[in-house]
């Protein structure tokens, strides 16, 4: 059965922008096989990626990025349902709370962030990538080495943040 795997904004921009030491396991994520997983994000995501990212790719880069990144996760809607469950939630961060809540009204399977104190009131089961990474049903049995085989183009930029 194919999963649908929630990441947190702060795995994609590790993942775009190889962000040491994390972009390492961000690629791996982005490289499971789609047969066995949806990657999906928030739409919120794009507003803080591009923010972020601004200081180190110029706009044309960063829409291309963006573009790529379309492709490769299913956009979640963070709508009026999700801001209403957030208002209303005991997360201490908003953002965090948003994040979560697109998650759940996105039937997520899995939440992965590299702050999983920030998602502690979350009825997902939540992981950082390397914790992830070890869960055996990533591992394809015929190929055990599948996660260090990227599948996807993986950027790279000289001036890291």
């Amino acid at each position: 059965m194919r999963k649908k795997i929630f990441l947190d904004t702060n795995i994609v921009i590790d993942y775009l922008s190889n962000r040491i030491p994390f972009g390492e396991d961000a690629l791996r994520i982005f490289s499971l096989p789609p047969q066995q997983c949806q990657l999906c994000i928030s739409a919120l995501s794009f507003t803080t990626i591009f923010y972020v990212l601004k200081k180190h790719f110029n706009r044309s880069e960063l829409l291309e990025m963006l573009n790529s990144l379309k492709m490769l996760v299913e956009v979640l809607p963070t709508d009026e349902d999700v801001i209403s469950s957030s208002l209303q939630s005991d997360f201490s961060d908003f953002e965090d709370a948003v994040q979560y809540h697109t998650a759940l009204y996105g039937n997520a399977s899995f939440i992965i962030t590299r702050n999983p104190k920030d998602f502690g009131k979350s009825t997902i089961p939540i992981y950082t990538p390397s914790e992830f990474l070890q869960i055996p049903y990533w591992m394809n049995e015929s190929n055990p080495t599948i996660l260090n085989e990227p599948e996807v183009e993986y950027y790279t930029n000289p001036k890291t943040p």
